[in-house]
């Protein structure tokens, strides 16, 4: 008897694909282990996807679509105080905590796929446009493109010094203390 049917296959390959590189990076993974954790066929697994590279890229390409629509509908949400010491510090918490893919393209962008590169400096120059243009409906202290870049390029180091365990930095103390230093500077 054969397999039931799965209905959505692609974002299965995703998910499980996520799932395994929450424990091991992406050149350490098969294609046949995707598939394993998938539960379907490594022909079925070929079908949708040629190669891991697909993969990630459909990967990035979610990842960051959910960061850039969570922020626009931050942003947007009348009901929230959204000032530049609240979206400060919006950026960076979320940057750090769900900065753990991110990682991920980092690595294949540095080790030579330039498709994952070029779609993350696309995307990072569009974060960028985004949070400075709402930097700039707040305040004028700062050139909004700088501090939207400061705080992209920050919310990356963070998380790597929280990553690698650095004992001298409170990533969640350091995120306040931003905060409020940029509350008193209105």
């Amino acid at each position: 008897m054969a397999a039931p049917r799965k209905d959505n296959v692609k974002e299965l390959i995703i998910e499980s694909t996520e799932n395994l590189l929450k424990k091991q990076k992406l050149s350490d993974i098969s294609l046949a282990e995707i598939a394993d954790e998938a539960g379907i066929s490594k022909g079925t697994l070929y079908y949708h996807y040629k190669s891991k590279s697909d993969i990630l890229f459909d990967i990035t390409d979610r990842y960051l679509d959910e960061q850039f629509n969570d922020l626009i509908t931050w942003t947007e949400d009348e009901t929230k105080d959204t000032s530049l010491h609240r979206l400060v510090k919006y950026v960076l918490e979320r940057d750090v905590a769900t900065a753990g893919m991110r990682i991920h393209f980092f690595y294949d962008a540095m080790l030579g796929n330039d498709k994952i590169r070029d779609r993350l400096l696309e995307r990072y120059t569009e974060f960028a446009r985004v949070i400075s243009e709402k930097i700039g409906e707040r305040t004028q202290v700062l050139p909004p493109d700088y501090l939207a870049w400061l705080l992209l390029l920050l919310s990356d180091g963070l998380y790597i010094h929280q990553t690698i365990g650095n004992a001298s930095l409170d990533v969640a103390e350091f995120i306040q203390t931003t905060e409020s230093y940029l509350k008193k500077t209105k």
